[in-house]
């Protein structure tokens, strides 16, 4: 018998995935499999419909079957959002104003709801200029970019500021998956 059980933590909570092709393949699977098993409804979001292609560490990996085009999402339709990272993905991503303007829907005047992102994927929240005054961590050779950006930024394997979850690599999946989860439980925080 597995140790892990599917339970409804998060049961009636809908998480958007939002990706697109060169993901860092177990940076969007994990999380998901990890929000699958506490009960959340996931959806994945794109710029692009039909399938996206993970990056599995060298190479490409698997396609992920996109649920709904960046376009005709909502940020209000959700409780959280989760990036995953990988080099390509959010470096197409933080050029594209529709993805853009969906990651800025889920950070409020007063109140922010849970956002999470790991390795590259923090490069999307400096884009549009949430990570001002924000304690962060991230793939190390953004760390400048992050910085220059107004972030504090910190090396260790997850970090949780306001509702915002970053980690470093895939090495940290477990400690990023728990704290998400955390968050989203917790619901909305404060934006200041």
């Amino acid at each position: 018998m597995s140790t892990l059980q599917t339970s409804t933590r998060l049961q009636g909570k809908k998480i958007a995935i939002l990706a697109t092709d060169g993901f860092e393949q177990s940076e969007l699977l994990s999380p998901r499999s990890a929000l699958l098993d506490a009960g959340a409804n996931i959806e994945i979001v794109s710029i692009k419909e039909g399938q996206i292609t993970g990056w599995d560490e060298d190479k490409w990996g698997d396609k992920v079957t996109v649920d709904k085009l960046v376009t005709n999402a909502d940020p209000a339709d959700y409780d959280a959002l989760m990036l995953p990272g990988g080099l390509f993905n959010p470096d197409s991503l933080r050029q594209d104003k529709d993805a853009k303007a969906f990651i800025d829907g889920f950070f409020g005047a007063e109140k922010n709801k849970p956002v999470a992102a790991i390795c590259h994927a923090p490069w999307l929240l400096a884009e549009i200029n949430k990570l001002r005054d924000r304690t962060i961590t991230s793939f190390p050779s953004i760390k400048s970019d992050l910085i220059n950006a107004g972030a504090n930024w910190v090396d260790q394997e997850v970090c949780v500021d306001k509702g915002l979850v970053t980690s470093r690599s895939p090495a940290d999946l477990e400690a990023f998956n728990a704290k998400f989860i955390e968050e989203i439980l917790e619901g909305k925080h404060q934006a200041h």
